[in-house]
């Protein structure tokens, strides 16, 4: 048989990118399983230590001074969307560091399934995908703690700020990832932490209006993720419906596309010779 026929019969035979993925869930499963018990008290302590802390008490004094909180009946109701978006922030950004370094350079799980007929595209929607699930399942039990506080509008409100707190996860697990397929060592972590994820965190409208701000840093908050996934949560879980929605649901599916895109072409680099 010729080149070109070899060619094109491998082309043909190379399975859907579908069941590239399902190939992979036997180890990701195997991984969670080993490890679940790590991210437990995360998954279901953490919501009530931030709604208690924060929300509760801290809350208090908020109300009493009659802070404008963009139209939230109390301060409660004002950060607990915002935490879960930035909930979803960290868990991801969490999966997509330390793992995908260990992966490539430490116990080298990537090089084996590289060698393996996967594609690097496979490896890393398969990892993306990991990642979703460990934010889809923390968020999940947030949501039902902010559920049974009442701090959900309707039972759509409370799916779109579901929603809105699993794209925000993607939204950084991708470009993430592409960071730390091609960084050479942890060091980068601690920058992604300190300029990235713990800014975010605090000045992009989790804890208090981006409005109170400085004009220039209203700008800048308004850039970030976090920013529009905290807005997305928080219009579900206020109920407050407007077109403004979907450009937050657009930056966000944007840039987990364009990170996603950016990631295999990081790890490409790493990995195939």
């Amino acid at each position: 048989m010729s080149d070109a026929r070899l060619h094109t019969a491998s082309t043909t035979e190379r399975p859907a990118l579908l069941e590239m993925l399902r190939r992979q869930l036997d180890y990701w499963w195997t991984a969670y399983r080993r490890t679940w018990k790590g991210s437990a008290v995360l998954a279901f302590v953490q919501p009530w230590l931030y709604i208690g802390a924060m929300g509760v008490l801290l809350g208090d004094y908020v109300d009493q001074g009659g802070a404008d909180l963009g139209g939230a009946p109390s301060y409660l109701a004002f950060i607990a969307p915002g935490l879960l978006a930035a909930t979803g922030m960290q868990v991801a950004a969490a999966e997509v560091m330390w793992p995908v370094m260990g992966a490539i350079k430490w116990d080298r799980t990537y090089h084996a399934m590289i060698a393996a007929p996967l594609r690097v595209v496979d490896i890393v929607l398969g990892h993306l995908s990991y990642a979703t699930f460990r934010v889809a399942l923390t968020s999940t039990v947030f949501a039902g703690v902010l559920a049974v506080s009442g701090l959900f509008a309707s039972v759509p409100g409370a799916f779109v700020a579901l929603f809105g707190a699993l794209l925000t996860g993607l939204a950084f697990a991708a470009p993430v990832y592409a960071v730390s397929a091609g960084a050479k060592s942890e060091q980068a972590f601690a920058l992604i932490y300190r300029l990235g994820i713990m800014p975010m965190f605090l000045f992009s409208g989790a804890f208090f209006p981006v409005s109170n701000l400085d004009e220039p840093l209203q700008w800048i908050a308004k850039l970030t993720p976090l920013y529009h996934g905290v807005e997305l949560c928080r219009m579900g879980a206020l109920g407050i419906w407007d077109s403004s929605m979907l450009v937050h649901v657009a930056y966000l599916g944007t840039l987990s596309v364009l990170g996603a895109w950016w990631g295999v072409r990081r790890l490409s680099r790493r990995l195939v010779v």
